[in-house]
């Protein structure tokens, strides 16, 4: 397959002094701290949804990126193409790792055993790249947010069946995750939460989503997944409020439930600032709290309500 980058070789590290855009100047993945090297430190990964998957769409518009490997017809050989340009893209940018959902990494089909299959016909593709180029999968997770029938919820939808078909979507993509070795598996409760309090029990949904998370637990344990399962918390947008809503939030809500010994968080810094917190309170309270995991490192802009997804540009918030 041709190469996706053409004229584009690894990035390198070449100092502060460096005016090459296709540059690190600050990251020396060599450079000892404390110890550790850089590279021991910050365990970099690749968000593929961010990076191969997202359209540069807005709530006004459609999306406006163009990816010129992407040509139309059979949706499932559309995926294995973007799965060669994205290794291509990690191995370039020297990433270790990388994380995706289920439906990033291949189509969503007209039922799950359909969705299941298109599924395994990629990962053929993604284990072999894996091979190949040594990049490792950070962490695996379900998209039970962009559906339809997700419009109420996922663990938190008042329709059984709804509840049913998320467990199924998490119980395949934990044994995907397995299957590529990797080192923990995230729940984004994209929609567990309410719009309105006049057709909402709170108690009934939060009891539901427990559940729901014990069931993965006990599934983790089953079928001998490594590392720990996160919580991305995240407050409002799409849904009014959501049941995840801080790090304080969702640690109370672990332990209330037994479940703090098995769950840590992954907490994105935009979340953060949604939720009236400084990035810097919600990872030292995780820390403090023996529940910091992982690191979304993307920003929002404090005068847009909603989740832009943006690289962190502020030199004013970069501690």
């Amino acid at each position: 397959m041709s190469e996706f980058f053409p004229g584009i070789g690894p990035i390198k590290y070449e100092g502060p002094g460096s005016r090459n855009p296709l540059a690190f100047r600050y990251y020396d993945a060599d450079r000892k701290v404390l110890g550790k090297t850089m590279r021991d430190h910050l365990r970099f990964s690749v968000a593929y949804w961010h990076a191969f998957r997202g359209s540069g769409a807005d709530p006004f518009g459609p999306g406006t990126i163009v990816r010129a490997w992407e040509k139309g017809g059979d949706p499932v050989e559309t995926a294995v193409v973007r799965v060669h340009a994205a290794f291509e893209f990690m191995r370039k940018l020297g990433t270790p790792y990388y994380c995706f959902h289920d439906r990033d990494i291949a189509p969503e089909g007209k039922t799950l055993a359909e969705s299941n299959r298109n599924l395994d016909a990629v990962i053929k593709a993604v284990k072999q790249k894996q091979d190949e180029t040594g990049i490792k999968l950070l962490w695996g997770t379900a998209n039970l947010f962009s559906h339809p029938r997700y419009m109420n919820g996922a663990a938190t939808n008042p329709d059984a069946a709804v509840f049913a078909f998320a467990a199924a979507q998490v119980k395949k993509m934990m044994e995907v995750t397995l299957e590529l070795g990797g080192e923990g598996y995230t729940f984004w409760g994209g929609r567990e939460g309410y719009q309105t309090l006049l057709n909402t029990d709170m108690k009934r949904e939060s009891d539901h989503l427990a559940r729901f998370l014990q069931m993965a637990a006990a599934y983790r344990k089953e079928i001998g997944l490594q590392g720990p399962l996160y919580i991305e918390p995240k407050p409002m947008e799409p849904t009014k409020h959501q049941y995840d809503f801080d790090a304080a939030t969702v640690i109370g809500f672990l332990r209330r439930h037994g479940l703090d010994g098995v769950f840590k968080l992954n907490l994105e810094c935009n979340h953060a600032t949604l939720a009236g917190h400084s990035f810097h309170h919600e990872v030292e309270l995780a820390s403090r709290e023996g529940m910091l995991g992982s690191v979304d490192a993307n920003s929002g802009d404090t005068l847009l309500g909603w989740d832009t997804d943006q690289f962190p540009m502020d030199p004013a918030r970069r501690q």
